[in-house]
């Protein structure tokens, strides 16, 4: 079995192309179920972000392929063309492609370094996933494995002791145009996990009035219970958007939610007073020509690169820590994926041994009349008795201890050393 990772990110795509390759939640499941009713992969969950679009995989064979394959499926799901797509792209396999998702739950690959979000996000993508029953056991023990990681590097370094996210980064550029937010009135538009990190942040700053809209009314009334704010109607934008003085959409669309003119004429209509957007959607929920407007201040994932240095040049001296715990878990699921692929390969030995017992005893006995065929049924017994030593002693010390399973290092050899081409998967 192969581990084989396709995405990209922050890092080796500029937003134009990351919205272009964004999933959403019902587009998630559905490229799952393609990707294993094409045969492409046996296993698969989606993970996007606003910052990443990543496609795990396992492939019942090790087949480099299933990586090309995936990049061709990707630019055909979303109608990108490759050539646009494939520069963006990077191709992980097995321990790389373990290494860069624990990476990934442990804030290490964030814009904001050891960003609070991620492992909420890393989180409900499993879950979705696996309620999809597209996951499988090697997916599964990855992601919980995953999990596990971001939790101890929340609990066991300073990146978790003092989390930033983008919510976070929002709101002190908000600051930085208005100064405290306790006279000012904001409003959040979606209710996704995002979302709420915005809310907590502006009721922790104390905002002055907050308002709240999402498609689903009884969601963003949940929010407002509980932030104590007010819920507006979902697209009555021309008398909305008269009010907030912050907006913060998150919301899942595929076209600009707020556009240049609708912004206009809500920025006539409020006397052209400071009006503060931050646009946390992927795909981009606000125009961008919106930034064009007078008094309008329209940031982005991407305007956050000062903010990102800070909380990077803050944080350095705990990422060799975290680091450490990503690599202590990686050594481990190595030693798990290795002892359950040599246990598939004793089990693919003993039917190999079996056949060539069957073989060798046919050869061996044919001239050796004297013996009955209650005796020949006795030494044939007696063969497969001694197989079965051989091979289920080592299999079920495999299973039972731990410290065995961390000394084995390369399956792969094995089953070159004892299968023929024949007999491997």
């Amino acid at each position: 079995m192969e581990i084989v990772l396709v995405g990209l990110n922050f890092r080796t795509a500029p937003v134009e192309v990351r919205e272009k390759v964004s999933f959403c939640a019902e587009q998630a499941q559905r490229a799952a179920e393609e990707l294993r009713a094409q045969g492409i992969l046996e296993e698969t969950l989606v993970l996007s972000t606003c910052n990443r679009s990543e496609v795990y995989g396992v492939h019942p064979t090790a087949k480099r392929a299933s990586a090309a394959a995936l990049a061709s499926f990707l630019s055909n799901f979303h109608s990108v063309q490759p050539e646009l797509l494939s520069p963006s792209l990077y191709h992980h396999y097995d321990h790389d492609a373990v290494r860069h998702l624990f990476r990934v739950s442990a804030g290490l690959e964030s814009m904001l370094l050891g960003e609070a979000e991620i492992l909420g996000q890393v989180r409900e993508a499993y879950l979705r996933a696996h309620a999809a029953h597209v996951t499988g056991p090697v997916l599964n023990r990855l992601f919980q494995a995953a999990l596990e990681v971001g939790k101890r590097v929340r609990a066991e370094t300073e990146l978790g002791t003092r989390p930033m996210g983008v919510a976070s980064a929002g709101m002190k550029l908000a600051e930085r145009i208005f100064g405290k937010l306790n006279d000012r009135t904001a409003l959040v538009l979606g209710a996704g996990t995002i979302s709420e990190q915005v809310v907590s942040q502006l009721h922790d700053r104390n905002i002055g009035r907050l308002y709240l809209s999402n498609r689903s009314r009884e969601k963003a009334a949940e929010f407002a219970r509980q932030y104590k704010g007010e819920v507006l109607d979902w697209g009555n934008w021309d008398s909305t958007l008269k009010l907030p003085d912050v907006i913060v959409s998150a919301v899942g669309v595929q076209e600009a939610l707020l556009t240049k003119p609708l912004i206009e004429r809500s920025m006539a209509a409020r006397g052209n007073r400071a009006l503060f957007l931050m646009d946390l959607g992927m795909p981009r929920n606000i125009e961008p020509a919106v930034s064009e407007l007078y008094n309008c201040y329209l940031y982005t994932m991407e305007d956050l690169s000062e903010i990102v240095q800070q909380n990077r040049s803050a944080r350095e001296n705990e990422v060799p820590k975290a680091e450490a715990l990503v690599e202590e878990h990686v050594a481990k699921f190595i030693s798990w994926q290795a002892s359950v692929e040599l246990i598939g390969v004793l089990d693919t030995l003993r039917g190999s041994l079996k056949e060539r017992r069957a073989a060798f005893l046919h050869e061996k006995l044919a001239g050796m009349n004297h013996f009955s065929d209650a005796d020949r049924e006795h030494i044939g017994a007696l063969m497969d008795e001694l197989v079965e030593k051989l091979l289920i002693a080592p299999a079920e010390r495999l299973r039972a201890e731990k410290e065995l399973r961390k000394k084995i290092q390369n399956v792969e050899a094995i089953r070159e050393l004892y299968l023929s081409d024949r007999e491997k998967p």
